[in-house]
């Protein structure tokens, strides 16, 4: 029976039976310990604001239903984002309100420790996803890869609906397609991949395009191309987006597709090209190889070696997409990058033993003289943790630090009762929200929802092309509020303005040495009112 189902693999499978598969000298249980605990230190690490999704579409939701205060996007009452999200942190901050360990310093970290948790699997995963491939010394490498990669330790531990999008990608990817290559392949590994690949589409939907390329290739070598469509991938599909369906009806209160209304706005309408645009090219220019950075050689040795042209396929086709859009983030293509590594360590295990791509080379033991490191493989490692650290360090401590640090400082004040309300004129969604502050305060930030019409400045644009004039405007009718926040641009302009309503400086954190999207933000400031 063996023999026989050998004869119905592809040539994917006859090329992995020939990879040499070096002897498993750890269990997948201490791998997963080792990934975990450099996971919760890497979210330790992570103090820096990346982007507005990371809080305002996750924790900030989520702390909206345990606590009852919160605030929700325009995305969340034009019905075009899942609550499947959300809810995995909910029963966090349910807990730590239960046990009354809801501190500024736990609201802050706890929801970062929880992904965590899900990007250690991601990397167990990608550990065994290479196994099944290459065999387990390329696998090693492929780990090394990944928990080195500057952009996987700046992104992965973030709260952002795409780093848990990844996480499902490579489990999925595991026990889809890659145990179908192995031969290994069973009806139940089959099942767990396409539900998990379905609840990568609930959570973003734009997964889909991952998932298509993976469902044509797959029907390509199904031996039953209608059982493989109509038995396995329809029912799971339309089971997940069922129940996804049944649980958004509930929280919004009425029937809302939200895949639909998600493509809708992203691609029919373009309504992302409202946050900005980039070239054609500028994830092959620029966006992907800024992710990969110094990896990039040995990424794509690793291609040209391996000669697993689908999974590189896969890669080539998520870009090619992406690039169509005109709205482009790094973010949006963060499920590809572990494959990206995987090569860069098909590379590196090359460099150790070339003859550890050749199909000649047998299972055997490590020897000492085997353990010995080439100086090329000293080199490549020295290399890579010479310029993936300090850019990991840097990213995650000190760029961009300044809203986090002001959110903190805004949390521990209110917890002592010294925060009545707050102002946040910055562009919309700078900083977090309810979800880090964890008081309930009346608190307003500059509006940013699209319009309709073409053309029109919304709030926050309006205030950051004339400061000045716009709270001139503004001043004839508010509430003063006991703290405002405002970058140091902004704040040189109206330094004079809120001197006259008696407002003082209190705190000034760093913020950026360069600038990004905006003027240089070196700073954000926090004035409050000394009458």
């Amino acid at each position: 029976m063996r023999r026989r189902r050998e004869t119905h693999q592809d040539e994917d499978t006859k090329q992995t039976l020939q990879t040499p598969n070096f002897p498993k000298s750890v269990s997948d249980k201490q791998i997963f310990i080792f990934c975990l605990a450099f996971r919760m230190l890497n979210s330790l690490l992570v103090q820096s604001y990346f982007n507005p999704d990371e809080h305002w579409q996750g924790p900030e939701v989520a702390h909206r239903i345990a606590f009852g205060y919160g605030h929700l996007t325009w995305e969340w009452k034009q019905g075009i984002r899942s609550y499947f999200h959300p809810l995995i942190f909910l029963p966090l901050y349910k807990i730590l309100g239960l046990l009354h360990l809801d501190s500024p310093w736990f609201m802050m970290r706890a929801p970062r420790l929880l992904q965590s948790v899900f990007s250690a699997v991601g990397d167990l995963y990608l550990y065994k996803h290479s196994a099944i491939l290459f065999g387990y010394s390329v696998a090693k490498w492929a780990l090394f890869s990944q928990l080195s990669n500057w952009f996987m330790f700046y992104c992965f531990s973030r709260t952002l609906s795409n780093s848990l999008e990844t996480v499902l990608t490579l489990v999925s990817l595991y026990f889809w397609p890659c145990m179908r290559i192995s031969g290994k392949s069973s009806y139940v590994s089959r099942k767990w991949g396409l539900v998990l690949a379905a609840l990568a589409c609930a959570i973003r939907p734009t997964s889909a395009v991952t998932w298509i390329y993976v469902g044509v290739v797959e029907l390509f070598n199904a031996r039953d191309k209608l059982k493989f469509v109509f038995l396995e991938v329809a029912p799971i599909g339309t089971l997940v987006l069922g129940l996804t369906c049944l649980l958004d009806r509930f929280m919004y209160g009425t029937w809302v597709l939200v895949p639909l209304n998600f493509l809708k706005f992203n691609f029919l309408s373009s309504g992302g090209d409202y946050y900005g645009t980039h070239q054609w090219h500028w994830y092959f220019t620029q966006g992907f190889t800024v992710m990969i950075f110094s990896h990039i050689p040995f990424c794509i040795a690793g291609i040209i070696y391996s000669k697993q042209w689908k999974f590189t396929g896969l890669l080539a086709w998520v870009l090619s997409f992406y690039s169509i859009l005109g709205h482009k983030e790094f973010r949006f293509v963060l499920p590809v990058l572990p494959i990206a590594l995987m090569f860069s360590g098909y590379s590196l295990a090359m460099i150790e033993d070339p003859g550890a791509g050749s199909s000649q080379y047998k299972e055997k033991k490590f020897s000492k003289e085997h353990n010995k490191c080439p100086p090329k493989m000293t080199a490549a490692i020295i290399f890579l943790l010479a310029t993936n650290i300090p850019m990991a360090l840097y990213m995650s401590l000190v760029h961009q630090r300044g809203p986090e640090d002001v959110m903190n400082h805004l949390a521990k004040e209110a917890f002592q009762g010294k925060v009545k309300s707050i102002l946040f004129l910055t562009p919309c969604h700078a900083t977090p929200y309810y979800s880090m502050l964890h008081r309930n305060l009346p608190m307003q930030f500059l509006d940013c929802t699209p319009s309709e019409e073409k053309g029109v400045l919304d709030e926050s644009d309006r205030f950051m092309t004339d400061p000045v004039s716009f709270m001139s405007k503004l001043a004839n009718n508010w509430s003063f509020p006991s703290h405002i926040v405002l970058f140091d641009p902004e704040e040189q302009k109206l330094r004079s303005f809120l001197s006259s309503f008696d407002y003082r400086e209190e705190k000034r954190f760093f913020n950026a040495h360069f600038k990004v999207d905006r003027d240089l933000q070196a700073s954000i400031v926090v004035y409050v009112r000394i009458r």
